[in-house]
């Protein structure tokens, strides 16, 4: 799919198809004492991994871990709070991104994962391995947590000296993580930028294209054949800048794209992914099956993979992920 080619019904996977939303899920997420240690628990992520491949037979498996792993690797403090999301001691200045070394042995059993799930898939079903952007994973460093504004991180990068030095040792790490996933066992990576939308055009040149492109290009010195799909969510415009400027294989679309405008602005030799509204498909019923079916239409001939604008919602009833990928391969 990540080679040009047209391919109908298209392939299909969720971003966070993995989740509370299926009750087998939250079966096993019970018996981890915490968010971290379920990510570095190799029996329950390679469970959770293969948990809707299993349900729905989805074309893709995606590795169940988080972002915010390369973090704890890179010697940050990383904790969950429940009920309220991602804590990390924050990083603020070019002393403390300077102290950072990333360490892939406390990464082992994310990796160890990894060769477990593709062991238990079948050969048609690919295996994605991921990592956070340097720009996403760096603003959650700063600020110490997510935020609305990121005002903190902002600050920092437009204002101060020492935030590159941060972007630069996240961008090592990333292409070290990356690197281990595709040798572990993954087919090909995606790159979350989760955040970019929140910089200015300035910004999304300096910290969100510029550092892509260099994890993509070393990327793929070092593991020829590697396949990449690029997810700068909420970047507007910038869509087709970024597919030029990176090297990516696939860019995946959030919600907010326009679908044929993005047919005709983004080079053909990229894959598009996306784009439903993950709310459609909680909403389920009619208005499911008639985006699903826009959608199909607008990239009908286009190398595509049909995915979500941003990830799968806690209360979605499972079923309603069983109508939509019925729908797709209709």
């Amino acid at each position: 799919m990540l080679h040009g080619e047209a391919i109908e019904p298209p392939p299909l996977w969720l971003m966070r198809q993995a989740g509370r939303y299926l009750p087998e899920y939250r079966e096993i997420r019970s018996k981890a004492p915490d968010f971290l240690g379920f990510c570095f628990d190799p029996d329950l992520a390679t469970e959770a991994t293969l948990q809707p491949i299993r349900r729905y037979g989805f074309d893709a498996a995606i590795l169940f871990s988080d972002i915010l792993t390369v973090p704890h690797a890179l010697g940050a403090r990383v904790w969950f709070a429940e009920g309220e999301g991602p804590r990390l001691e924050p990083v603020r200045d070019a002393r403390a991104a300077d102290a950072l070394q990333f360490d892939a042995t406390k990464l082992a059993p994310v990796y160890e994962t990894v060769r477990r799930v593709r062991a238990a898939l079948p050969a048609s079903t690919t295996l994605l391995g991921f990592a956070g952007a340097p720009w996403t994973v760096a603003a959650y460093m700063v600020e110490g947590s997510g935020s609305r504004d990121w005002i903190e991180a902002k600050r920092w990068a437009y204002g101060r000296d020492g935030f590159d030095l941060l972007i630069d040792r996240l961008v090592d790490a990333t292409v070290e993580h990356l690197a281990l996933q595709l040798e572990a066992g993954a087919d090909a990576v995606q790159i979350f930028d989760s955040w970019a939308g929140a910089l200015d055009p300035a910004g999304f040149e300096r910290f969100v294209i510029e550092p892509t492109r260099r994890i993509v290009g070393r990327l793929k010195q070092r593991v020829p054949g590697a396949r990449v799909i690029g997810f700068p969510r909420q970047a507007g415009a910038l869509y087709p800048r970024y597919a030029d400027a990176t090297g990516v294989d696939g860019m995946s679309l959030d919600s907010g794209v326009p679908l044929d405008w993005a047919v005709g602005a983004i080079d053909r030799k990229v894959a598009l992914q996306g784009n439903l509204d993950p709310l459609r498909l909680l909403a389920g019923g009619a208005s499911l099956d008639a985006s699903v079916d826009a959608i199909r239409r607008a990239t009908h001939g286009r190398s595509f993979i049909f995915n979500l604008g941003h990830g799968v919602l806690p209360p979605t009833p499972p079923e309603h992920v069983a109508q939509l990928v019925e729908r797709v391969r209709a």
